[in-house]
Order: C-alpha cells, then structure tokens, then sequence
C-alpha cells in the first residue's frame, strides 16, 4: 500500500515539475504539448527544452543518490554515511576547479566528464588506501576517504582563492542546481547510472549476508573482497555520474535509505526498489519548492535539500539505535 502511494507520489511530482516554474502550465496544456496535440508554441519549446530534460535528470539524480546512500550505509555499516565518506563529492570538486582553472572549460556539457573522472579516481584511491596490505574493511575505507577528503579539499580552496575567475564558475556548480542542464547532460550520465543500478541489484544479497557479519558472511560463501569492491564501483558509479551532472546534493543519500528501512525493514532486496522511489520524490519535491519560495525566481535545489535534509540529520544523530543497521 505505502509502495503504492509512492508510485504515484512519484508520477505527481514528475508532473509538478513539467508544469511549475516561473511560467506556470495548466496541467491540460502540459499533457496536450507530451502526447504531440499542441506540437509548437511557447509552452512547447519551454516543456521540451528545459522542464522535460530538467526533470528527467531530476529522475535520474534522485534514483541514483537514494540507492548509492542505501549502499553506502550497508557497505560501510555506518548510517550516517554520504558521498562524502568515500571521496566521491571531493574528487568531482576536484576535477570540476581543475578543468575551470587549468583548461579553460565553463560549461556543464565540458566538464562534467572531469567530474566523473574525478569522482572515479577518488573512489579508486579510497578503496586502494583502504585495502593496502590487509583485506578492506568499512574502518579503513573510512579513514582513507576523510585523508583524502582533507587533502583534495585543500587544493580545491588553494585553486579559487588565488583564481577568482574560476571560483566564480565553480561556485554554480558547487551549490547543487538541476536547471540549465539539457537533454545532452541527460544522454551523457544516464548509461553510468543505469550500470550501478544493475550492479547494486546484484549485491543486494550478498550484503544482507554480511551485515550479519563477516564471518557469517564467508560461511554464507559470500566473497567479502569481491562484494565490497562492486560496492564501491556501483557507488563510485552512481554518485559520480549523479554529482558531475549537478554538482553535491545533500543529505539525499543519507536520509533516504533509513525512510525506506522504516517502511519495509533492513532487507537490501526491499529497501534498494524503495530508495529508487523515494529519491527522485524528494529531489524533484525540493526542485519544485525552489521554483515556488521565491518566484519568479528560483532557489537551488541543493540549497532546499540541506535546510530540509539538516533537521533529519540531528534527528538521526539523537537516536539511540543509530548504529543498528
């Protein structure tokens, strides 16, 4: 049933974001400009050149940040875990302020593959410092992601203080907005995501045997290894792409994945579907409150996901079964 109310929370809000903005869309006119009765025209070229893309990327962002959050809490048995823990946030920063400084590119289209190959080495150093001479563990994977984390977000700060121009660009970027991306954006992160989606779908068993921990896990003839390295390619694969489209959105991943547990339990083969709905739910839900607060302009959704995001954090954080998975 709450499966169900989700399903079509999810179409309402897809529709909400093809209709809502500065120029408002009556619904009847939205649905005439999809099924091609209304083909040209203002509302046309506004639905098909920026709201359809916008929330089709919205869809995307939100499904991959769900399931990446639900992944990376189990991985790394920490519920307070983010795209942070593993270096993936930084490493996109990090290559973003690089091809800004270094090479000249503004556009989203031009640096969104420096972002996922930053966000992908990032990752790949955490796993390797994480595993250096001893099987990986969720302790040192931490560990490795904050000296990272430290370490690429001082060259990130030395880069735009002593280059304004290119803190002006990367400030866009840095706050997390979904507007001014196209359907170019779109094509260019959803083949990333759709793999991690069908990796985390495989993983999903093997990770409810070692939350049991490891060493029922070896009993079960899970591959701890194996398991853990797909973990983070699958991670490293839908936050990355998810970030280098749209730059760091918070707290998406981190709240969640402990909405779907409270809904269907601690089970990775309920709780990954559910994160897939409830992501873009709340990343659109934010997108369209932004558009709304302060019309005829808009507010970045990055911005309404952290004040939204903020008070389930503390919350989180005051609960006494926080550590329990």
């Amino acid at each position: 049933m709450r499966v169900g109310l989700l399903g079509v929370g999810l179409v309402l809000v897809l529709l909400a974001s093809v209709a809502i903005g500065s120029r408002t869309i009556p619904l009847s006119t939205v649905w005439d400009v999809l099924t091609g009765a209304l083909p040209t025209g203002d509302e046309a070229t506004i639905i098909w050149d920026r709201r359809v893309p916008r929330t089709l990327l919205g869809l995307l962002v939100g499904v991959a940040l769900g399931v990446a959050g639900a992944l990376m809490q189990s991985l790394t048995r920490n519920p307070l875990a983010d795209p942070a823990l593993l270096g993936v946030d930084i490493g996109a920063s990090t290559a973003v302020v690089a091809a800004i400084a270094f090479f000249g590119i503004t556009t989203v289209g031009g640096y969104i593959w420096f972002a996922f190959l930053g966000a992908a080495v990032a990752s790949t150093l955490v796993y390797l410092l994480g595993s250096t001479g001893r099987a990986v563990t969720p302790e040192r994977m931490v560990l490795a992601g904050a000296a990272i984390t430290a370490t690429l977000g001082a060259f990130v700060a030395a880069t735009i203080v002593l280059d304004p121009a290119a803190f002006q660009q990367f400030r866009f970027w840095q706050i997390g907005s979904l507007d001014q991306r196209g359907m170019d954006v779109v094509s260019q992160v959803h083949w990333f995501i759709l793999a991690g989606l069908l990796i985390a779908a495989g993983l999903a068993a093997p990770l409810n045997a070692i939350a049991l921990g490891d060493e029922t896990g070896r009993a079960l003839g899970v591959n701890l290894s194996t398991v853990r390295l797909g973990s983070a390619a699958a991670i490293t694969l839908l936050c990355g792409a998810a970030t280098a489209a749209v730059g760091p959105i918070a707290f998406i991943g981190l709240t969640v994945p402990h909405m779907a547990r409270a809904v269907v339990g601690p089970d990775l083969r309920r709780v990954l579907p559910l994160c897939a709905l409830l992501g873009p739910v709340l990343l659109l839900g934010a997108d369209v409150v932004g558009r709304l607060i302060i019309s005829p302009r808009e507010m970045e959704v990055g911005i309404i996901t952290a004040f939204v995001g903020a008070p389930v954090f503390i919350a989180l954080c005051r609960r006494r079964k926080l550590a329990h998975l």
